[in-house]
């Protein structure tokens, strides 16, 4: 999947993600901050970037605001943001069926 556009998704809310996405050429650029960067670092970077190879998007500027989101809530949030910046949100799509 490629990203089109500029798209968001999430909140800054507690428990919730806010997952901004922006095309990019030089691979996939991530950028991370969380309320529990220290405690979930790493497994935040791995959850996005997982997601991220699942939805085929091989370029973009990922930008995560995490207030302490589930691995459930991350998923979605990323596929919701590469979904809207490609138009497909628009489409009758089967939420979750490309992330298992």
């Amino acid at each position: 999947m490629t990203i089109e556009k500029s798209a968001v998704a999430g909140t800054l809310e507690s428990s919730d993600a806010m997952v901004t996405v922006e095309p990019g050429e030089n691979g996939v650029e991530l950028d991370i901050s969380s309320s529990v960067m220290n405690q979930y670092g790493r497994q935040i970077k791995q959850m996005v970037l997982e997601t991220l190879n699942r939805l085929e998007v091989k370029s973009g500027k990922i930008t995560v605001v995490d207030k302490g989101a589930l691995d459930c809530t991350l998923k979605a949030r990323v596929e919701c943001a590469v979904y809207r910046s490609c138009g497909k949100s628009e489409k009758n799509i089967s939420w979750g069926g490309t992330i298992r």
